[in-house]
């Protein structure tokens, strides 16, 4: 159908001024017309984590304290938005948002229990009041998402039933869209078929709005956010980063799961799925520089970014049952897999296995079981570069640039990914700045000159 989506997240509604900026960017995208998914406002989501921590640990008051500041932003925000009054209607469905808010922190701090359930009925709130208020200051209707995104009972991480949302999103979005005007949801959150409040995860409202918008087979989502595009390195490390104009769908899914903060990491699949292009925008910079996503970008560059992630543990199993034996690997991430541990990275040998694990994997469990059957060494703090471009393999003299730049600085294991544009290099955490930064002089920045 005709139409976008424009995800906004916490720190483009933060505030009144920040609503009033996206109120001016969806009105001139309302001929396409726009279905507005929104963050909550600002800190405002682990402002309600706090509230509801505080609540289990049988401090009510902190509670309650925590959530009246958050009510006096929202007021504070609701009256910049409406300097001759809050509209009544809006001012009653606050007073009843908060109350039941409040409701639900008793009932947590009398049990002193906080369930999965409980949690993500209260950090729903976040979504469901920053769309109250910014609908009702552009004057458009408001679809709870939770009439839409229906979900499975997993509380904290609702997996979305794919089947059901085209269906859903037909009944309750499609009709709204089709008469020309602009329809406000939230992001993040979800509903069981028994209309339980569920939620994504955090960073789960870019994941919404793809899925908003392949369900309702929109012509391109947009997700609005603090920077101009996904960048070719984190700016903090890389001050010289440049924002990418065209990224493959492949190229943002590699550099979402090594830790580019732009994109959440399932946020890209819904669209590849139905060839939707997804753009990446700056609320504050609107006619910026921008990226986007698409099925049919072709890259020309050999390294289209740097990412990374870290601290990691680098595992290192050796054994000698590994030669010709064909169930060893098997066994060996049988271990993993009962204790629900994902490995990113993977290099074998003859008789070893090197792989990384996230740093708070349970290593004593690990090593233990791993240790009955093979010589099992440790190595802490190390972190991940993950080079990627769509081109690394077929561009002669990349590798010999890349590990020239790192000169002095340690490799201790080497991963190409298995869609071969990502090269994948563990360092010890302690040099990954300096690594990052020789890498972008020497892939980067001198291949663009060059």
């Amino acid at each position: 159908m005709n139409g976008i989506v424009m995800k906004f997240g916490g720190s483009s509604v933060a505030n009144a001024a920040c609503m009033r900026q996206v109120a001016t960017l969806v009105a001139s995208a309302a001929h396409r017309p726009p279905l507005v998914v929104l963050s909550a406002m600002g800190k405002t989501t682990n402002g309600l984590f706090a509230a509801a921590q505080a609540a289990e640990n049988g401090n009510l008051e902190s509670a309650i304290s925590g959530m009246n500041a958050l009510k006096a932003a929202h007021l504070t925000t609701a009256r910049e938005l409406f300097p001759e009054g809050i509209p009544s209607a809006l001012e009653a469905s606050l007073n009843d948002r908060f109350g039941e808010l409040e409701l639900i922190l008793r009932g947590v701090a009398l049990l002193r229990e906080l369930s999965p359930r409980s949690m993500d009925a209260i950090a729903s709130f976040g979504e469901r009041l920053s769309t109250l208020i910014f609908a009702s200051f552009i004057n458009a209707p408001l679809v709870d998402a939770r009439k839409v995104m229906r979900t499975d009972d997993t509380f904290g991480e609702g997996q979305p039933r794919f089947v059901l949302l085209p269906e859903l999103a037909a009944e309750h979005i499609a009709p709204l869209l089709t008469l020309g005007r602009t329809v406000v949801t939230q992001g993040y959150i979800g509903a069981t078929e028994d209309g339980l409040t569920t939620t994504l995860g955090r960073g789960g409202s870019d994941y919404s709005a793809a899925l908003f918008g392949a369900a309702l087979g929109v012509e391109e989502v947009q997700i609005w956010t603090d920077v101009q595009g996904v960048l070719t390195c984190d700016p903090r490390i890389v001050p010289e980063a440049q924002s990418i104009d065209q990224l493959t769908f492949a190229e943002a899914a590699e550099l979402a799961a090594f830790g580019a903060k732009v994109l959440h990491p399932a946020t890209i699949q819904p669209a590849v799925e139905v060839g939707i292009p997804v753009t990446v925008r700056d609320t504050q910079h609107p006619d910026g520089q921008f990226t986007t996503i698409a099925p049919d970008t072709r890259s020309d560059r050999a390294v289209t970014a740097l990412a990374t992630r870290g601290p990691v543990t680098v595992l290192t199993v050796n054994s000698t049952r590994m030669l010709n034996h064909s169930g060893f690997l098997a066994k060996l991430f049988e271990v993993f897999r009962r204790h629900g541990v994902s490995v990113d990275l993977i290099a074998t040998a003859e008789v070893s296995v090197s792989l990384t694990v996230e740093a708070d994997a349970p290593l004593e469990a690990l090593i233990s079981e791993l240790s009955v059957f093979a010589k099992v060494v440790a190595v802490q703090d190390r972190a991940i570069i993950a080079v990627v471009g769509e081109r690394i393999k077929q561009t002669p003299g990349v590798a010999a640039r890349i590990f020239g730049a790192m000169g002095d600085i340690n490799i201790e294991l080497i991963s190409m990914g298995a869609n071969e544009i990502n090269l994948s290099l563990v360092v010890p955490q302690p040099t990954v700045v300096e690594a990052l930064r020789r890498l972008h002089r020497a892939v980067i920045e001198e291949a663009v000159c060059a």
